[in-house]
């Protein structure tokens, strides 16, 4: 890694003070957000500036390519999305066959952010069983609920399937009131997010009604058979061999299923082997079965995100060896 520090000093052209003003963000918020993803140090005088840094190359790019853009207020969001891709597509090759899905949802623009994430959601659309595995916020259940979405909108499938092992992540909560929607509503939370972006409260909510969409505990999937379904079960990594199996031998005629899960994160009781690191081994020359793996560099999350994955990543390493 090169870690040799450059000074660069350029102004942004041609001059624009509300641009400017869009770009730095109210008291140069923006400036900080982007010195602390690329490690580099911003100073300005106006629209001159001077980074400093090892990436300061890269810092340079992106301000220019954000000054481009600033005819309105970058949002936070908007603003750390497009770190996280100038990061990944400027340092990391981009598939062969440059294959970006385009997805009919709510939102005008989905696609991956990264070139992993691209190659994931090519995964899904070509085989019928896909696993994404790799550390949170690298969009493996988001874009999952993207796919299943956009099945839906362009009627390649009846319904979605929401399925989620009831495993408490280190904690005990103990008896849980209300129906069995309710009990597990709280499992399936990020499945509910993902759904109420991608399509909206009100639709989500006439989907449930009319059973387009369901959710299903795992430990309830035993005996069914889904036919034209998308199903998606979250959390994989908390799976016993055993319900790891039963829920692939679910699936049915006209249905595709993505498995994601975290095999970091493992919340089963101590000694007890998950399903879905098994699965990567015994099912890895399974012709029609997709395996993605997500790196650290693919979180799309706050760009802190993958600085503390890569951090337990390293302490792991230094603790293992």
């Amino acid at each position: 890694m090169n870690t040799e520090i450059h000074t660069l000093q350029f102004a942004l052209e041609p001059l624009d003070n509300q641009r400017l003003a869009h770009l730095c963000g109210p008291l140069d918020e923006n400036l900080r957000q982007i010195e602390t993803a690329l490690e580099v140090t911003i100073a300005r005088r106006g629209e001159h500036f001077s980074v400093q840094g090892a990436q300061a190359e890269l810092a340079r790019e992106v301000l220019q390519d954000f000054y481009r853009e600033a005819k309105h207020d970058i949002t936070l969001e908007r603003l750390q999305l497009g770190l996280i891709e100038a990061m990944k597509w400027r340092t990391e090759p981009q598939p062969s066959n440059d294959f970006i899905p385009l997805l009919m949802t709510r939102k005008a623009e989905i696609r991956g952010r990264t070139p992993r994430q691209n190659s994931y959601l090519q995964a899904i659309q070509e085989h019928d069983i896909t696993f994404g595995v790799g550390p949170a916020g690298t969009g493996k259940t988001y874009l999952a609920v993207a796919c299943a979405v956009d099945a839906l909108q362009r009627e390649t499938v009846r319904r979605l399937v929401l399925v989620r092992p009831a495993v408490e992540a280190g904690e005990k909560l103990g008896f849980l009131p209300g129906d069995l929607t309710q009990k597990v509503d709280p499992y399936l939370r990020p499945l509910y997010d993902a759904l109420y972006d991608l399509m909206g409260l009100e639709k989500v909510s006439r989907a449930f009604e009319r059973g387009v969409i369901e959710i299903a505990p795992l430990a309830y999937m035993r005996g069914r058979t889904l036919n034209h379904s998308f199903i998606i079960l979250d959390e994989a990594q908390n799976t016993t061999p055993e319900q790891m199996k039963m829920f692939l031998t679910r699936i049915g005629f006209g249905s595709k299923a993505v498995i994601t899960g975290d095999v970091t994160q493992i919340d089963l009781a101590r000694g007890q082997k998950s399903g879905l690191v098994e699965a990567r081994h015994v099912l890895e020359d399974v012709r029609g079965i997709a395996f993605s793996e997500f790196l650290a560099e693919d979180v799309v999350r706050h760009p802190l995100v993958q600085k503390i994955v890569t951090a337990y990543e390293r302490y792991e390493e230094k603790r293992n060896a």
